[in-house]
């Protein structure tokens, strides 16, 4: 499992006042503004409801229109805050290895007819196969993972997707400087353990392990039940006519007649789901084909051999039947030690969802009713600056607890609960943001005078063709008997 270093409270304080000058820094236009913003969405009681309402707390010395006007016309070198945000503390695993995590989440404004750049998102019902596209701007995320019984993660980047991008050509972008300014910042060096890439089944992980393949870094992904895979192409036999085999036979997810015996056969007890069994088989790949990410690929396509681990446990603790779980490792030749960590790190993605939802809920990152794609990308540099401030805090701030809730170590106290103290620990630290000169407010539109000059309206983007043109719009049914997927 990964491990949380130790609170050292010096260092802590020292290097929160440090990120906190940092951050100032990389504020390059209505910088007292945006940083006493976010201030007041640290030091705000409650979950955050309006960027207007955030002018009444104490900290917040301006008016109820600067905080709009920052984002507004505020500006950030986001170059400089991802450099921050990769200087901090991070965890590591039990092995010393590094372990991020990617995901995509959505900011959805099905409404905002006056917003550029919007995508139809995906999201889920309540039902079964409820899921429904909703016009939204979303966020590709790069988390580092904690462990233990917490919900911390190290937001380390984040990347709007704009319309006609490729989601996997962005997330190996966005993971490479990622990785490239871990680098820089010393976390790692050479001789280390490769940094662990953890990701959901929406991502092609032997694609990603090929594009990344000159980083020190392995892919572990979550691969979907009905995949098939193969198995080593077979020696080709002196005097067989033909073109040798690339591709061994079938390993079908869904088929155990064709699993044959494990490489690797682990037990292991765990508190939440009893008994966990994972299996792990060795020097497997998918078959690819000159189709979607492959087609511009020129000559024979690579052979990605991996390691197929799948892991079932006994019990949910909602009381639901658990399936089993298919995961791909990029590297081949796992031990048992190895392949329980793997399966351990890749629970620990879950944590990035419950950094999603603090920032959604109680953080506010998708709570204002902001207009342009620019103003979006500020409030949500501005709010991963403000969660890695709470991350800093562990340990410094106090803990206002609850008279119906438990007294926890400093290091299992949840976001939201440290929180509450940050206020009383903000005068300790470093304050950059200088006062405001008085002003007076602009004479705005006269009262009864129309709007001359509506906003213009945007059309929700969906996905094209690489021709530009359309594709034909076919209602989809979901079949009865679905075939398995045998190419990748």
């Amino acid at each position: 499992m990964i491990s949380v270093p130790h609170a050292d409270g010096r260092r802590a304080d020292g290097e929160l006042s440090g990120f906190r000058r940092a951050f100032y820094d990389s504020l390059t236009r209505r910088a007292d503004a945006l940083f006493e913003l976010g201030d007041a969405v640290l030091c705000t009681d409650g979950p955050v409801r309006s960027i207007a309402e955030l002018s009444l707390v104490g900290e917040h010395r301006r008016g109820h229109g600067s905080g709009y006007a920052a984002l507004a016309c505020g500006g950030i070198d986001i170059a400089r805050l991802r450099t921050a945000l990769s200087a901090v503390s991070i965890p590591r695993a039990a092995d010393g290895r590094l372990v991020l995590a990617v995901d995509v989440t959505s900011w959805l404004r099905p409404e905002a007819h006056t917003g550029r750049q919007r995508i139809l998102c995906h999201t889920y019902g309540r039902g079964k196969d409820q899921h429904m596209m909703v016009p939204g701007w979303p966020y590709s995320v790069v988390v580092a993972l904690e462990s233990g019984r917490g919900s911390w993660t190290v937001p380390l980047d984040a990347v709007r997707l704009a319309p006609g991008d490729d989601a996997a050509t962005v997330t190996a972008a966005q993971v490479r400087g990622v990785v490239d300014r871990l680098v820089v910042a010393g976390h790692w060096r050479s001789g280390d353990p490769d940094i662990m890439l953890v990701a959901d089944a929406g991502y092609d992980g032997p694609r990603l392990a090929h594009v990344l393949a000159d980083l020190p870094i392995t892919v572990l992904v979550r691969m979907r039940s009905d995949r098939v895979l193969r198995r080593p192409a077979p020696p080709h036999a002196p005097g067989t006519r033909g073109r040798p085999r690339r591709h061994g036979g079938e390993f079908a997810f869904g088929d155990p007649a064709t699993w044959g015996e494990p490489d690797v056969d682990t037990r292991t007890q765990t508190r939440l789901y009893g008994p966990a069994h994972a299996r792990a088989w060795d020097r497997l790949h998918p078959r690819l084909t000159h189709r979607i990410a492959w087609a511009g690929h020129a000559g024979n396509l690579p052979i990605l051999e991996g390691t197929v681990i799948r892991l079932q446990v006994d019990h949910l603790p909602s009381g639901a039947v658990p399936k089993p779980v298919w995961l791909w490792h990029s590297r081949t030749g796992l031990d048992p030690v190895a392949v329980d960590l793997s399966w351990q790190a890749f629970l620990r993605r879950f944590d990035i969802e419950h950094t999603f939802r603090m920032l959604k809920q109680t953080l506010g990152w998708t709570t204002p009713k902001l207009r342009s794609p620019e103003q979006a990308d500020r409030w949500t540099w501005l709010l991963l600056a403000t969660y890695t401030q709470l991350r800093l805090a562990r340990g410094l701030a106090a803990d206002l607890r609850r008279p119906w809730e438990r007294t926890v170590s400093p290091e299992r106290m949840s976001p939201a609960r440290l929180r509450r103290g940050f206020r009383h620990l903000r005068p300790h630290l470093a304050c950059p943001a200088r006062v405001p000169k008085p002003s007076r407010p602009g004479p705005g539109r006269p009262a009864g005078v129309p709007n001359t000059e509506p906003a213009p309206r945007h059309d929700v983007h969906t996905a094209t063709s690489t021709n530009g043109q359309k594709p034909k719009q076919r209602k989809k049914t979901k079949s009865t008997t679905p075939r398995p997927r045998r190419t990748g």
